[in-house]
């Protein structure tokens, strides 16, 4: 069978649903009648495998390197950030003749040139940060009736979120349904916070262990009724036949199962494996993946069930594409002999997945490195996956050489991943005169990766500090604007905001309630050999500092006192170049 060129594109990658969160992988309870249909009608990849969270899987996805190696290894602590030199899957399709459009999350640097506006997206329409009500997301957002950055500019939308990144995403289909388009289709949910109409959640509250849950899979319910209206519509357009409809998850799941200290379920459904998100076993890594096209003989139901990671798909589309990568390499490998039954021998490739979420990498840490046949846990504990899925069973004293060979695995994958660990991944600031650059605590660096990501610890005055790592592009006059609050908020930085705290994962949909006042007397900063303090008056919305500096890249850090010399850092930050030096 060969493959006709230039499929359209329609990529929809969901946000911490795992491969239990299915109908059609065995789940007892929720209902995904759209998915499974899509499951019957694709190519699936059976053992295919990410990275256990968000950010890094994204990283390798869209650059068929491994997520390390891209300086991508969390989901904060300015460990998200994409490295510039990367090439990404956006870029190669538009520089293929290719629309393209991102809808939802983007979760890999929230300042240019990290936005997804800079790496290849022409249409972008997303939420700040790693989700709706992150820290860099516009303030107040709560799922309904959201702010979300139309092409850079926060623009309001009505509306669900999930269904808002399926509606804009049919409106770029619409405008562009006459050229190749590639509509990258990243929701947010059913990450938390966990929220979406009673009418999706009701059904299940009789049926699952608490409320949370009801709401989890409530959530991957509206995604699929999206999945169903998205398949009419391109059946409207007359452009099923030609469009390769991938589905797709980014990581374990976070809400369908709870497990034990050893991470072994012990409610829910998790599919038989050990391990949930976040996790180096098969249950924090392992997801569906479904290739659906007419036109290129993806639509009957058939399972690839040799080993696959998402480094493979921008290989894989970038050959059915027929876009030539010209001088760049990928850790990837092309699923097309797999994908049309063309593989007669496909190599037994040792695969490495992990999840660090620490500062700086460390070696063997949560990882998991396999073959087809073996899963080497923490450079330790090996299981046979094929007879033991829910890698019960160690043995590995019975298969020593095994154990060596993938030690030895790891150790060149480490080679190859550890060459930038070193290497600063700084946000500009300064490029245009008068244009602010806006800092969040989202991406401070510190050694424990302590920050206030998140709004709800924002008006809980999070007791934390950092730096940023920038890069001062042109010598001048700078200022700096240290703020507690976001502009939009026109509350001094000592003010708190009436109401009651709520944590992050609570009812936000009702509102996210007060914030915490902080008894700030003073501020400082420091920017490369600039050191500067002033007062704190009670009516100050900000602290200002101005610096001249000349180019090149600095570490950034602010402070906040209170009389107690109690310390935190300005959650938000505004650098603007004044004047040319």
């Amino acid at each position: 069978m060969t493959a006709p060129r230039g499929p359209n594109i329609v990529f929809v990658l969901t946000d911490d649903q795992g491969y239990g969160e299915l109908g059609c992988h065995g789940n007892p309870v929720i209902r995904t009648p759209n998915l499974d249909i899509l499951y019957g009608e694709s190519v699936r990849l059976t053992d295919y495998h990410v990275g256990p969270t968000c950010a890094p899987t994204r990283a390798g996805l869209l650059t068929g390197h491994y997520h390390n190696s891209t300086g991508v290894w969390h989901t904060i602590g300015g460990r998200s950030l994409l490295r510039r030199d990367e090439w990404s899957l956006a870029t190669a399709l538009a520089a293929g003749g290719y629309a393209t459009g991102l809808f939802g999350k983007w979760h890999l640097g929230d300042n240019a040139p990290y936005r997804p506006q800079d790496r290849g997206f022409q249409h972008v329409v997303a939420h700040g940060g790693g989700g709706v009500g992150q820290t860099p997301d516009y303030w107040g957002n709560n799922y309904q009736d959201d702010v979300y950055a139309v092409d850079g500019e926060w623009t309001p939308f009505k509306g669900y979120c999930t269904d808002v990144w399926f509606e804009q995403a049919l409106r770029f289909i619409g405008r562009h349904r006459d050229q190749p388009f590639f509509c990258y289709l990243s929701t947010n949910a059913p990450h938390t916070p966990y929220i979406v109409d009673q009418a999706y959640s009701d059904p299940y509250v009789d049926r699952v262990a608490h409320q949370d849950r009801a709401n989890f899979y409530g959530m991957i319910t509206a995604i699929d009724e999206n999945i169903g209206r998205l398949r009419n519509q391109l059946d409207a357009w007359d452009l099923t036949e030609n469009t390769l409809v991938i589905f797709m998850t980014d990581n374990g799941t976070s809400g369908g199962a709870a497990v034990d200290a050893a991470q072994f379920a012990t409610d829910g459904y998790n599919a038989g494996m050990r391990g949930i998100k976040g996790s180096e076993y098969d249950g924090g890594h392992r997801v569906p993946c479904f290739f659906h096209w007419p036109a290129g003989g993806l639509d009957q139901g058939r399972d690839v069930p040799q080993l696959t990671a998402n480094v493979d798909i921008m290989p894989t589309l970038l050959a059915l594409c027929d876009v030539d990568p010209g001088i760049h390499t990928f850790d990837g490998a092309s699923l097309v002999p797999l994908l049309y039954e063309q593989a007669e021998v496909w190599p037994d490739r040792i695969l490495v997945t992990d999840s660090q979420r620490v500062a700086y990498p460390i070696k063997w840490r949560k990882s998991a490195v396999m073959t087809q046949q073996w899963r080497l846990i923490n450079g330790a504990e090996l299981y046979a996956i094929e007879t033991d899925p829910e890698q019960r069973c160690d043995v590995a004293g019975d298969h020593p050489e095994v154990v060596a060979r993938l030690r030895e695995g790891y150790e060149s994958w480490w080679e190859r991943v550890a060459v930038q660990f070193d290497a600063m991944i700084p946000i500009p600031v300064g490029q245009q005169l008068d244009e602010p650059v806006l800092l969040t605590t989202h991406d401070w660096r510190n050694d424990p990766v302590d920050c206030a990501w998140n709004q709800a610890l924002v008006r809980a005055g999070h007791m934390c500090n950092g730096y940023w790592e920038v890069e001062v592009t042109r010598a001048g006059c700078y200022r700096f604007e240290l703020r507690r609050w976001p502009r939009s908020e026109s509350r001094a930085l000592i003010d708190g905001i009436p109401g009651p705290l709520k944590p992050f994962t609570a009812a936000i949909q009702d509102g996210w309630g007060g914030g915490r006042a902080l008894p700030l007397t003073r501020a400082g900063i420091r920017i490369g050999d600039y050191e500067a303090h002033c007062a704190i008056r009670p009516e100050d919305a900000c602290a200002e500092f101005v610096a001249t500096l000349a180019p090149g890249a600095l570490q950034l850090q602010t402070f906040l006192w209170d009389a107690e010399e109690n310390e935190v850092g300005a959650y938000f930050v505004y650098v603007e170049r004044l004047q040319d030096a």
